[in-house]
């Protein structure tokens, strides 16, 4: 497996907690202080916090996570495709 597969899957790795962390926020009741929820929840906070800076929270909806995937992926794609070309 390349170098470029890799950082590839990683970055499929980060947006795949940041959804799960999208969807536990759903759940009322859990408690973000306990692991594993405390290190998802500063974890995802390194992506999503830049972005409510930019996009503040209209009322309850939070759109930041959407700027966030987007910016990632496209963050990912460039980064492929770079190191693809280099032949990693």
């Amino acid at each position: 497996m390349g170098i470029s597969i890799a950082i590839y899957r990683l970055f499929d790795l980060i947006m795949l907690l940041m959804l799960v962390k999208i969807f536990l926020t759903w759940i009322p009741n859990i408690n973000w202080y306990t692991q594993p929820f405390r290190f998802l929840n500063d974890f995802t906070e390194l992506f999503f916090a830049p972005f409510r800076k930019i996009m503040p929270p209209f009322g309850m909806l939070d759109l930041s996570p959407i700027l966030a995937f987007i910016v990632l992926r496209i963050v990912q794609v460039g980064v492929f495709k770079l190191l693809a070309m280099f032949g990693l």
